[in-house]
């Protein structure tokens, strides 16, 4: 995940400072958490995420939500012809279609696997972080002001289903069971529930035991086995009965996880984030193995952020550094290719044709099977 820049420092500075973009050069320091965020004069600075801080204060994460955003209050997304060149942070698919969001709120979908896109009427301005579909009509958005926004034809069309400026915090990761059941994970250890499609949202997170409030960077499905949520200092916590009850695990690795997979089979998972750092779980997170992942130059050192299951069974991680990696043994062995461009990327999919689909910095690109450019 990437997250805007924000003038204001965090109330947890001494958590601060993984990675850092500026103008496209990249930066990197490993306390523990996800990310430095600052403005230098006549600079805008984006952050790579997996603790997204836009975050300006205290926030409160125990007061029960209800959704009460209306078409009154918002501000709809500037239409640009380099909305698809802009900061987007994740793509997904829609059915056959493909739906990206990303910076000032921009959302694209497109129906030629990837070679044009065509910009959405979205009601926000603001970062984006995260998208999930249960089918082809209907899916989810979210992002900065923890906005939930929501689409039932296939991401043409937003509507803002909640916002909560008091927080001053994003959330950074959707996931739906169906139609009316759904999780949203965020920034203090924020964590949403829905069981009306998104028409209300409840405050759960008093059912994690965070009490340090880490900032939760994603969640995910793992094959007959329940959800998983990962986060800042390695945090992790796990549900077998589909989000009611959660707990807390001790994880392999104590700096930040930026995303979580399954790998499509039984109990068996993917976590990763920092500096590559990659594990491999075959009992949903209660033992674990790491994953080595070696480029030609030396161990991979580039933090991870965003991944896909393939239909064929394959595993494609991406990250910092213009770094895909691929697996074709259910996430055993991975291997590496790093883009010539070095573009930092933060999420990828099929295009549907056996090429990928990348985004990042610098937008949304279609590439080769390995991630390289296409002809290449």
């Amino acid at each position: 995940m990437i997250a805007q820049a924000c003038a204001a420092p965090s109330r947890r500075p001494e958590r601060l400072n993984d990675l850092t973009i500026i103008m496209g050069e990249w930066s990197m320091s490993e306390p523990v958490m996800g990310v430095v965020v600052g403005r230098p004069p006549a600079l805008r600075t984006f952050a790579l995420l997996a603790t997204a801080l836009s975050l300006l204060g205290v926030v409160t994460l125990s007061t029960p939500v209800l959704a009460a955003a209306t078409a009154a209050d918002s501000v709809y997304s500037i239409e640009s012809p380099k909305a698809a060149k802009s900061l987007m942070l994740d793509v997904v698919h829609a059915g056959k279609r493909l739906v990206a969001v990303g910076d000032r709120g921009h959302i694209l979908y497109s129906d030629d696997q990837g070679q044009t896109w065509v910009q959405a009427k979205v009601p926000t301005r603001q970062l984006l972080t995260a998208v999930y579909f249960v089918d082809d009509k209907r899916g989810w958005a979210v992002g900065h002001d923890a906005q939930v926004l929501a689409s039932s034809d296939g991401g043409a069309t937003w509507t803002r289903q909640f916002r909560d400026l008091k927080r001053e915090a994003p959330l950074l990761d959707v996931w739906f069971k169906d139609t009316q059941t759904g999780y949203a994970v965020g920034a203090y250890g924020a964590l949403l529930e829905t069981s009306d499609g998104g028409q209300h949202w409840e405050d759960v997170s008093d059912r994690l035991d965070n009490e340090d409030q880490f900032h939760l960077n994603a969640i995910a499905q793992v094959k007959d086995s329940g959800l998983f949520i990962v986060g800042e200092q390695g945090s992790m916590f796990r549900s077998a009965d589909d989000g009611q009850t959660w707990e807390r695990l001790e994880g392999p690795y104590e700096g930040s996880l930026f995303g979580v997979i399954g790998t499509g089979q039984p109990a068996t998972l993917l976590v990763y984030g920092l500096r590559g750092n990659l594990y491999r779980s075959t009992d949903f997170g209660s033992t674990w193995e790491q994953v080595e992942l070696n480029a030609a130059r030396g161990a991979l050192e580039f933090g991870l952020s965003g991944a896909t299951l393939l239909d064929d069974g394959s595993l494609v991680i991406v990250g910092n550094g213009g770094s895909v990696i691929r697996s074709t043994d259910h996430g055993q062995t991975f291997s590496v290719f790093n883009r010539a461009d070095r573009i930092s990327l933060s999420a990828v999919t099929a295009a549907g044709n056996g090429d990928l689909i990348l985004a990042g910095q610098g937008g949304v690109r279609v590439s080769a099977a390995t991630g390289a450019e296409l002809g290449q």
